[in-house]
């Protein structure tokens, strides 16, 4: 139980992270920003869907936590290339 709340809080924290740099991208405007935008809004459609179906399917949401910090970590990582 620790270990999903662990995961939780880190996940609150990468998810942060990508936010502030999300902003700095989409502040500086331009075709990058555009693209951005259109990138991180198929991004969250397509997370919510799969998730939810995870879920019906019977995932548990320790799972669920733990896909998601996947996807936050590698936009991390791309964002600060």
């Amino acid at each position: 139980m620790l270990r999903a709340w662990s995961n939780l809080v880190m996940l609150a924290l990468e998810s942060h992270q990508v936010v502030a740099l999300r902003l700095m991208k989409l502040a500086a405007g331009g075709p990058a920003s555009a693209a951005e935008m259109n990138l991180m809004t198929f991004e969250k459609l397509e997370a919510l869907a799969h998730e939810s179906g995870q879920i019906l399917l019977g995932a548990t949401h320790a799972s669920v936590v733990k896909r998601y910090r996947k996807r936050v970590r590698s936009n991390r990582h791309r964002l600060l290339r």
